[in-house]
């Protein structure tokens, strides 16, 4: 068993609705719907707000439209809000819309890595070796993502070491933190355990964020472990929006209302104002046009005899 920490007092929840959850829904929103719903979340103590993605629109038509969003974000003091790039095109696209922090993107495992961006692992790095070295030239801030850490929806199981090489390699390239995500919420809280103890042998805990999706109810648990083991910042997205295009069976992300609620009762401070939070998750159910899957908006809508529409 390994050591466990302390619980922090304090945690950075990074929200990533407006790219990751509005990516896989079937409703396309304008840019004036998802510019309102950006608004909500940036008012609710929120400080990392993951916009959109620069790729390209035929592999994700929902987010075609990145360049006129990120040129009319509100001006919020204190938030930083980031987007994907999957290449330099992207980078160079997100530089001229204004963006200051960016985020790449890869998988451990290869199958789902040819899926989502037609390259092998060892390929996609090989290529944000230059994007994150220019980013940095430019004086943005850059995130990595590793994708299928649990598991993936084509291979099963994949390896710690192999996820581990993933992130390791996005840490050395530049990035200042590297998120680790459950891509189709299988992950167990003792393979959680088992997966962040080899990762913060070579990483440190402040380097890594835990990304969540709750197909099976377990995302919350294994948040739990991620505390217990030093992790400080944790994904989520308004209402448990979501899933991913190129996995099949994955439901939506972990509820940033769920993940406030347990860490707040848990008095571990968030700085999210969870009024507003549910505001803002109100808005993204009538926006979406379907009822959203967080158990603390639903109960929030219940409890006020709201329909679940509204």
């Amino acid at each position: 068993m390994p050591m466990l920490e302390p619980l922090p007092q304090r945690v950075v929840v990074y929200e990533v609705g407006p790219r990751d959850g509005l990516q896989n829904e079937r409703t396309h929103l304008r840019v004036d719907q998802k510019l309102e719903l950006i608004r909500a979340l940036a008012v609710t103590g929120l400080k990392r707000i993951e916009v959109t993605s620069f790729v390209s629109p035929r592999w994700i038509p929902q987010l075609a439209d990145a360049d006129e969003l990120a040129r009319q974000l509100p001006k919020a003091p204190g938030v930083a809000f980031s987007a994907l790039v999957p290449n330099e095109k992207g980078l160079e696209r997100a530089r001229e819309a204004g963006m200051k922090s960016v985020a790449v993107f890869l998988s451990s495992s290869q199958t789902h890595s040819q899926k989502n961006i037609h390259k092998s692992l060892e390929e996609a790095l090989g290529g944000y070796r230059s994007v994150c070295a220019e980013a940095r030239r430019l004086g943005m801030r850059v995130r990595g993502y590793v994708s299928t850490v649990w598991g993936c929806p084509y291979e099963g199981p994949v390896s710690v070491e192999r996820s581990l090489f993933a992130a390791a390699s996005l840490i050395e390239m530049g990035c200042e933190q590297v998120s680790l995500g459950d891509t189709i919420g299988v992950g167990t809280p003792r393979q959680t355990e088992q997966s962040l103890g080899a990762m913060l042998k070579r990483i440190p805990a402040p380097q890594l964020a835990q990304h969540m999706h709750d197909t099976r109810g377990t995302a919350l648990a294994n948040v739990l472990v991620g505390l217990q083991m030093g992790l400080t910042t944790f994904d989520a997205a308004v209402g448990g929006l979501g899933g991913c295009p190129y996995a099949p069976g994955a439901a939506g992300n972990l509820a940033t209302e769920d993940l406030v609620y347990m860490l707040e009762g848990m008095g571990i401070e968030t700085g999210v104002d969870m009024q507003r939070l549910v505001a803002a998750g109100k808005l993204a159910q009538r926006l979406i046009g379907r009822e959203l899957p967080g158990k603390f908006l639903r109960a929030a809508l219940a409890a006020d005899g709201a329909g679940p529409l509204t």
